[in-house]
């Protein structure tokens, strides 16, 4: 009979930025800005739930935490009731931002409930582990790469999603601005129209295409590559100023992208570059100068 492992198992998750222009619902970077979240089986029913950090005093502190909702759906599929749990969340990535805050949660509780039952490793693999995350969460170009690291593109064949992870070339470097009020991934999508000219979606895969060769190894086709037809112009009426940045930045080369489902915004660069273009953030907005994250998620000791 499976049991569950004795002790705190502690697992973090990179932040991550999808689409990046041309690839929606398809590609997706990591960036190491990681959420930690610990986990233990407690010898009682029920959940017990600490934030530290984004969404302390927001997200529900019960069975409605996405971590643990998302923990329930693994204990699920490996075949295991659910124990009692105590979750501490220490999260730095932010909520509703377009930067993979909802991915982070839901693959951090699928791989703590894969450490903490024993054997769960074999049981479900990181491949099942993507396709469980990606159903959760509805699509999956963020949480490839929060699972993965580095630059991936997510695919679904034959109803179950898989991602190819593609190397980024050593020159590539991001800055991300982050506005102070979110919107929410429902919202922006709700913008979207259920048709788009035949042309807009052959320009979008041949710049999508582009990109891949872009960031892998050659950076200087970035703002070509980065151009967008299919979703940005969209979400416009719910981040005007995301879009007048990304806009404004594109006109003086900088290769600016909305950041997932917005409202946040990133940049490509160099490193050398990096402070320069971080001092376009407008007022009132965060900057992260974060590093690529080329390991995903991973298990950390207590």
């Amino acid at each position: 009979m499976t049991g569950f492992r004795t002790g705190a198992v502690t697992v973090s998750v990179p932040a991550t930025s999808a689409n990046l222009g041309p690839g929606f619902d398809a590609l997706g970077l990591a960036l190491d800005h990681r959420d930690r979240v610990t986990a233990e089986v407690l010898d009682g029913p029920g959940v017990r739930v600490t934030v530290q950090g984004r969404g302390a005093g927001v997200v529900p502190l019960d069975e409605r935490h996405l971590v643990h909702r998302s923990m329930v759906a693994a204990f699920e599929r490996l075949g295991v009731e659910v124990p009692g749990l105590r979750l501490d969340c220490r999260n730095v990535i932010p909520h509703a931002r377009g930067l993979g805050s909802s991915s982070a949660a839901i693959v951090a509780g699928v791989l703590l409930a894969r450490e903490l039952v024993t054997g769960g490793s074999l049981l479900m693999d990181d491949d099942a582990v993507l396709a469980l995350a990606a159903d959760l969460e509805g699509h999956p170009d963020n949480v490839a790469p929060a699972l993965y690291g580095g630059f991936t593109v997510a695919y679904r064949d034959g109803g179950r999603f898989h991602a190819a992870t593609v190397p980024v070339d050593p020159a590539v470097r991001v800055v991300a601005f982050v506005p102070p009020e979110g919107v929410q991934t429902s919202v922006a999508r709700g913008l979207l129209p259920a048709a788009v000219p035949h042309a807009d979606a052959a320009a979008n895969a041949g710049r999508a295409a582009l990109l891949v060769a872009a960031l892998s190894r050659q950076p200087g086709l970035l703002l070509a590559a980065t151009e967008d037809l299919l979703h940005q112009d969209y979400r416009e009426p719910a981040m005007p100023a995301s879009l007048a940045l990304v806009r404004a930045l594109r006109a003086d080369g900088l290769p600016a992208v909305v950041s997932g489902a917005g409202p946040s915004v990133l940049v490509f660069t160099e490193e050398s570059a990096q402070p320069a273009v971080a001092e376009r953030a407008p007022r009132g907005w965060e900057v992260l100068v974060v590093p690529i994250d080329r390991e995903g998620a991973r298990t950390e000791a207590e």
